[in-house]
């Protein structure tokens, strides 16, 4: 598919521009008639149905991986100051 720069209407969303658009397509913020022309390129092409794939497995597993933010350990601040302080020669 050769891209092609939109003049204000549009005819077929390219990759580069799914890319950009992907966020905004699942948060429902789009007009429906460039979602429509995001899910026809999705149907047509491969790579970007696969990098849809892979961003809806990562969002879906965030939960599991993110916990709750642990408070550092006691003098953990003072060991970075020391640590940057050195790597600086200080």
């Amino acid at each position: 598919m050769a891209e092609h720069v939109h003049t204000g209407s549009f005819e077929e969303i390219v990759c580069t521009e799914f890319v950009e658009l992907v966020t905004a397509y699942w948060d429902g913020a789009l007009p429906e008639a460039q979602a429509e022309l995001v899910e026809e390129h999705l149907v047509m092409c491969d790579w970007c149905k696969t990098y849809m794939d892979q961003l809806e497995l990562t969002v879906a597993a965030l939960p599991s991986v993110a916990g709750e933010p642990s408070a550092p350990s006691p003098g953990a601040q003072d060991e970075l100051l020391q640590a940057l302080r050195a790597r600086r020669g200080e």
